[in-house]
């Protein structure tokens, strides 16, 4: 399949990808695309995502991806579409529930998100709810609409937030993130940005100069040193310290040996921007 045929096969599933040249490399806007529903995650679009992600995982010329919806909503949370017959429904006798793999393949999505070698960045605008936090909960900077609101509200309709609970308490840590869970209130972004699930307010109407400043801010990393940092802060929770100890020694000197070192080092010394250190 041909990179027109995978751009139109994204937005068939109600994903829209911007392909952003820069002076060297480029960055992707991700659109979640369907005003209609507030961006809602239905299994088209979670599949659509997997595929992106995979697609940037390899792609040795992306060095960033924006994560956005249109419309004026980031996303809505889980589509219950193909759930619908299930609700209320139990099952019969020594039956495998299907609903199982249905949910587990958005928290397969999470993964990806958060194992992305690109620095992500996510900015919300309207309505960030459910699945759309766990999403919001991938980003290496989240930037927030002054009149974004956000919102786990699963336990109030009798449904558990599943997939997103580990991302929460990663993000959030264990008290706030019981708070959010456990109550499904409503918050605004300036109470978001206070328990640390944004990074960024912007003033209304402002969050696309926000992000532009933010891009440009990650944009002065080395891509590569940026996908080996990524990767031990993702092993982090996982791995016993002096293990990750070794893995980052290893780390380091594979950088310091490489040419971002070599090309940074000397941009420094003659007080140059490094090669990567480009704006949008």
């Amino acid at each position: 399949m041909g990179t027109s045929d995978s751009t139109a096969a994204l937005a068939s599933a109600g994903l829209r990808v911007e392909r952003q040249p820069l002076a060297t490399g480029c960055i992707e806007i991700w659109w979640l695309d369907q005003p209609a529903s507030r961006n809602a995650l239905t299994d088209a679009l979670v599949e659509a995502l997997l595929a992106a992600c995979g697609r940037a995982a390899a792609d040795r010329d992306l060095r960033g991806v924006v994560l956005r919806g249109s419309g004026g909503h980031f996303c809505a949370g889980g589509s219950l579409g193909g759930f619908a017959q299930a609700i209320g429904q139990p099952l019969a006798p020594g039956e495998d529930d299907p609903l199982v793999p249905m949910n587990r393949r958005f928290g397969t999505l999470l993964q990806a998100l958060c194992a992305l070698p690109q620095w992500l960045l996510v900015a919300v605008e309207g309505a960030a709810m459910g699945g759309g936090i766990g999403l919001v909960c991938c980003a290496d900077h989240v930037l927030a609409d002054a009149d974004a609101q956000f919102a786990t509200p699963e336990v109030t309709l009798g449904v558990v937030p599943a997939q997103i609970a580990p991302f929460v308490v990663r993000r959030l840590g264990a008290a706030r993130a019981r708070r959010w869970l456990l109550t499904g209130a409503r918050q605004d972004a300036a109470a978001a940005l206070q328990d640390g699930l944004v990074d960024e307010v912007a003033p209304a109407g402002g969050l696309d100069a926000a992000l532009a400043g933010a891009i440009a801010r990650h944009c002065a990393a080395a891509p590569q040193a940026v996908a080996a940092t990524k990767q031990l802060l993702r092993v982090e929770a996982e791995t016993p310290l002096p293990q990750l100890l070794d893995a980052a020694a290893h780390a380091f000197a594979a950088g310091l040996r490489g040419p971002e070192a070599r090309q940074g080092l000397a941009a420094f010394a003659a007080r140059q921007p490094a090669p990567w250190s480009v704006k949008p």
